[in-house]
């Protein structure tokens, strides 16, 4: 049964996401603060994080990448009054994998929760290549036998490359397969994710197609 913690100051709006997410049987943690949030998240096993930005002891969108780093393999969906394009393209930068705006339908935030944890339990082979060794149950990596942690949008990306070795994909197709087509997603986005994937793994396993996109090298270093 999946672990779903809404942090969230309005106990209107929790009460409703809890009402709807009883409903999936999911088990249901909730906190009013970054610090409670923080609590919870040390001590239990999260798989999906529904976060407002802005909280009694601060803005959570500060913490964001320090969660993300910290639980690589929870989904985060931030739910949020701030709707701006330039809001939601930050958010999904910083460690994001779905941002949904105020007022919302409960529903599209159970189909969207249901979705993500979908795509975060859908990579079940373990893909070796030369030093590199994918781990999908923990979205981490191996290289020389050494565990190297990856955000879950990281590992789906590099995930997707490496299952098709030598195939290029263009910035929309990493969008189209890992995003779902999320229309805030900019291919400034993925050149980021690349960037902090090749700082972690190395720079020689993803190629760079000039003018189209990206390719896995599995003659990587």
């Amino acid at each position: 049964m999946a672990s779903i913690l809404i942090v969230e100051d309005d106990k209107d709006i929790r009460d409703i996401l809890k009402t709807y997410l009883k409903i999936e049987n999911y088990d249901i943690y909730e906190s009013e603060t970054i610090l409670d949030a923080k609590n919870i998240i040390n001590k239990n096993n999260i798989d999906i994080i529904l976060l407002d930005i802005m909280l009694p002891d601060g803005e959570s969108i500060d913490d964001l990448p320090n969660i993300r780093s910290k639980n690589p393999d929870t989904g985060i969906i931030i739910i949020s009054a701030k709707n701006t394009d330039r809001d939601k393209i930050f958010g999904i930068e910083l460690g994001a994998d779905d941002y949904i705006t105020k007022p919302f339908n409960p529903r599209e935030v159970i189909a969207r929760t249901r979705s993500l944890l979908k795509r975060l339990k859908k990579h079940d082979v373990i893909l070796k290549y030369k030093n590199l060794e994918l781990l999908p149950d923990s979205f981490s990596v191996k290289k020389n036998n050494l565990l190297i942690e990856l955000t879950s949008k990281e590992f789906e990306i590099l995930y997707l490359l490496s299952s098709n070795p030598e195939k290029i994909f263009s910035r929309n197709n990493i969008i189209e397969k890992v995003w779902y087509g999320d229309e805030y997603i900019t291919d400034r986005v993925i050149d980021v994710h690349i960037s902090m994937i090749r700082s972690k793994i190395g720079k020689s396993w993803i190629k760079t197609v000039r003018n189209i996109g990206y390719k896995f090298n599995k003659n990587g270093e």
